[in-house]
């Protein structure tokens, strides 16, 4: 028990030593910023899947982008939904010709927006937009995460009042690279839990600390970090909403496959 309490601390205090990164892409269209919605994690069972390189046979997606290709193995079995939604979308050809529509200060990119402000375009299929969110304790938002963004929150009115909701996500996805971790940001991490695992693999691999626990994680980029780190980094115009490369950078095609050594 007091390593779970322990683990719980972990996430809250990810939450409060990186509070200052632009967290736009957690909520889209709801601007509202409680969350009431928990998982149960044991870090005696827990696995940080996204360590460990794909396996022959893994499903994964093959990005072509305009600044290159990066490819990542999926987790059906852990966000089942949003997987399925997002192959559906990429084997229809969804993705083709979709925007980079977001590039935020090194530490992620958005993208699959058929329109570059990254809203929806008229006639879209909003049922796709409605996935309800799937958190998972061996998944989290490591260097080279993709995740479903959210989209949208349903709440009663007693939730509204007191916190609480369903979240859903949709077809648009952030591409995670990293903040940067100074050393008093290592010492934090490592200090405010009983179980050094996690906030250690932040310290060792990267990522967005301050993201775990809110993004249904689909995947994990295995090859292309590069284009990654380019994605994450480009010059933009914000709309009030967005970071929106100045240039246009597309997706030209996801492709659904399977990992071969």
């Amino acid at each position: 028990m007091k390593k779970n309490k322990g683990l719980g601390k972990l996430i809250l205090a990810l939450t409060v030593i990186m509070g200052g990164l632009t967290v736009l892409l957690l909520f889209i269209q709801s601007k509202q910023n409680k969350n009431n919605t928990y998982i149960t994690i044991d870090p005696e069972t827990m696995n940080l899947i996204q360590l460990e390189p794909p396996e022959p046979g893994d499903p994964i997606a093959i990005v072509d982008t305009t600044l290159g290709e990066f490819r990542f193995v999926l987790y059906p079995e852990q966000s089942p939904n949003a997987v399925k939604n997002f192959v559906e979308l990429a084997e229809s050809g969804y993705y083709d010709g979709t925007y980079v529509f977001n590039s935020d200060s090194g530490a992620y990119s958005a993208a699959g927006s058929k329109l570059k402000n990254g809203e929806m375009p008229e006639g879209y299929d909003m049922a796709r937009e409605l996935v309800k969110r799937e958190l998972h304790q061996d998944l989290w938002p490591f260097k080279g995460a993709v995740c479903s963004l959210n989209t949208t929150i349903d709440r009663t009115f007693k939730e509204k009042a007191f916190g609480g909701g369903t979240y859903f996500n949709g077809s648009r996805f952030a591409i995670l690279n990293t903040i940067e971790f100074d050393e008093e940001t290592k010492k934090q991490l490592l200090e405010v839990s009983d179980n050094e695992k996690l906030g250690q693999a932040f310290i060792d691999h990267g990522g967005i600390p301050n993201f775990s626990q809110q993004l249904t994680v689909i995947g994990q980029t295995y090859e292309g970090l590069d284009v990654v780190e380019a994605l994450a980094d480009l010059e933009t115009d914000t709309n009030g909403v967005y970071k929106i490369p100045k240039e246009d950078i597309m997706i030209n095609s996801v492709v659904i496959s399977e990992y071969t050594e």
